[in-house]
């Protein structure tokens, strides 16, 4: 019982706020004259960070190094577990635009937040749009605002981290902008996969924006090293988190993308990609949640 009010009270609320805010966004979009739209954007990482406040059970710990400089842009990328990683990231202290499945877009007054903040759409069964969202991408970058990217594409399952792929990573790397992952961890039991019922007995939630990894050193012919390294590292803070091997983290483990060898000097020979592992975007299941994918 306690779990069916909890929940039924955070839906309402977001409701409430999502009702509220979008006046204020209307508002904050026709004075924003920032070709970014970087305030608009910000005011609506201001309604994620004030739904995570409407759940009386959730403990969440951000930790840094932050950026000293917002408007010095990243292609930042997070491991995906939960609906709630979204509203919970947004509590870090900059603006970035999120890449969001179209189905999001079109939604009453979510989606119309969601235009009015310049996020990016994104038609998972278009290949055309897959171009245009990285064309955008690219707009916002040349204009010192940050991108947001889930390379798993969908939520995992079981905890554990998915494969990712490796079109933010090219981006960064075309682009010559530094990667800054982001770790995520305790969303997946504060509201599972697939479930609308908000856990009130989940332990501490837990955010921390890794060190960026310059890209510098990186030609378009090792994006997938790049982007096996920059997973290890969110591997290796999701199991330090939880006190367990790699392995318990990684959903690769046993592959060549394994987090285990791209944490060390000189990984092993490029083998054949594991099961999974693509070079574009995979398409994911009906009904999965993409915002920043």
């Amino acid at each position: 019982m306690r779990t069916v009010l909890l929940s039924l009270w955070v839906w309402f609320a977001i409701g409430v706020l999502l009702l509220l805010w979008l006046p204020i966004m209307a508002v904050v979009r026709l004075l924003d004259r920032d070709p970014a739209r970087y305030y608009a954007g910000l005011t609506l990482r201001w309604l994620g960070r004030s739904m995570t406040y409407v759940n009386p059970f959730w403990d969440i710990e951000m930790k840094g190094p932050y950026p000293e400089d917002p408007r010095n842009p990243y292609v930042v990328v997070s491991n995906h577990f939960s609906q709630a990683d979204p509203p919970i990231i947004a509590r870090v202290p900059w603006e970035m635009k999120w890449v969001a499945k179209k189905a999001l877009f079109d939604l009453p007054v979510a989606g119309w937040l969601l235009r009015l903040s310049g996020d990016i759409q994104v038609d998972r069964t278009d290949k055309r749009s897959r171009a245009r969202v990285l064309e955008r991408a690219v707009f916002y970058l040349e204009r010192a605002c940050s991108v947001m990217f889930f390379p798993e594409g969908t939520r995992s399952r079981d905890g554990r981290v998915r494969r990712f792929s490796d079109g933010a990573f090219r981006l960064a790397i075309k682009q010559d902008v530094p990667v800054l992952p982001i770790a995520v961890d305790g969303t997946h039991e504060a509201l599972p996969k697939h479930s609308i019922w908000f856990n009130p007995d989940v332990e501490t939630i837990r955010v921390k924006v890794l060190d960026p990894v310059d890209t510098d050193a990186y030609g378009l012919g090792q994006t997938r090293e790049l982007q096996r390294r920059v997973r290890a590292r969110i591997v290796e803070q999701i199991a330090a988190w939880r006190g367990v091997p790699l392995a318990e983290a990684d959903a690769l483990d046993g592959t060549s993308a394994a987090a285990r060898h791209w944490l060390e000097e000189d990984p092993p020979p490029d083998a054949p990609v594991p099961d999974g592992e693509a070079s574009v975007k995979p398409t994911a299941a009906d009904g999965s949640s993409e915002p920043g994918g």
